[in-house]
């Protein structure tokens, strides 16, 4: 049981690992950012249909399921071009940096859509957060539409992540993603028909930008998912959404490496950066807290 415990751990490291390397692709890959996601929904829609039919899954779903799902996707495909376009704007240190505040947006778009009160303590690390942001522009103004595009990519990864939560109940995750693949791509299609009228529709990528499309779609994408979903069974999902906020530690930390001079930032960034992962951290660990001095009281 305990190997089996730590092997979840450290497989679950693994999938937050190359959760972070999903920005170093969106930097490597030369292709702009909306023909990237086009190229990595495609390769994880397939990806999601050949696992679906191996698995023998039942894909049906209902007319009103199909269309919330659909929807979602758009979310889902809007957030990745935003993403990879902040890394393309600022850089990956900015674009990482920027989305740990999903947690914040989450925070703020649950009670609206779930219909809860607010939580004075989320409010309270809200405003930590809004404190690391302050200094992230303060002292990295030559990035302020990058760190803009990344807090929208922010926003709408807590929309998407809230609305989510709310299928979940009814479907299987990889159904889910098959569908939001869908409604991604179709969407971008469209964009891309109106936008290049007349024009070619695609780049094609070139063998590097192939090869680093196919990791992105196949094992960032649809098999860190497949592992993320199998570690949940050993692993509670405090444990996987503490662990998955550790994402941008691991990116900015590659991509200080793998880039150097262009991902060296102002001591302002990394406090900023550190008072948001802190914050974000901080958070699950008192409600952990809580919930363990609430069952030693009531031994």
């Amino acid at each position: 049981m305990e190997n089996q415990l730590l092997s979840s751990h450290l497989k679950l490291h693994l999938v937050v690992l190359i959760y972070g390397f999903t920005a170093i692709l969106g930097k490597l890959i030369t292709l702009p950012a909306t023909q990237l996601v086009w190229y990595r929904m495609l390769i994880a829609l397939i990806t999601f249909y050949l696992f679906l039919k191996w698995k023998k899954t039942n894909m049906s779903v209902s007319l009103d399921q199909f269309f919330k799902l659909f929807g979602i996707g758009i979310i889902v495909a809007i957030h990745w071009i935003a993403f990879f376009g902040a890394i393309k704007i600022a850089n990956v240190s900015v674009a990482l940096g920027c989305l740990a505040t999903t947690t914040l947006f989450t925070s703020l778009l649950e009670p609206f859509f779930f219909r809860k009160r607010i939580n004075v303590l989320e409010v309270i690390i809200g405003l930590f957060i809004i404190a690391g942001l302050y200094l992230i522009f303060r002292f990295e103004t030559r990035y302020s539409t990058g760190i803009l595009v990344a807090l929208a990519a922010a926003f709408l990864a807590g929309l998407f992540s809230v609305l989510n939560k709310k299928m979940v109940h009814h479907l299987k995750a990889s159904v889910i993603s098959f569908y939001e693949m869908l409604g991604g791509i179709s969407c971008i299609t469209v964009y891309l028909l109106i936008a290049n009228w007349g024009n070619a529709l695609l780049s094609l990528p070139t063998i590097s930008d192939l090869i680093y499309l196919l990791v992105l779609g196949i094992i960032c994408t649809a098999y860190s998912f497949a592992i993320q979903v199998k570690v949940m069974k050993h692993l509670s999902a405090y444990v996987v959404a503490l662990t998955i906020n550790l994402e941008p530690v691991y990116g900015i930390v590659m991509a200080w490496f793998l880039f150097g001079e262009t991902e060296h930032m102002t001591g302002g960034f990394y406090i900023g950066t550190t008072i948001i992962l802190l914050s974000v951290l901080g958070f699950p660990l008192y409600h952990y807290y809580l919930r363990k001095r609430t069952r030693i009281q009531n031994i």
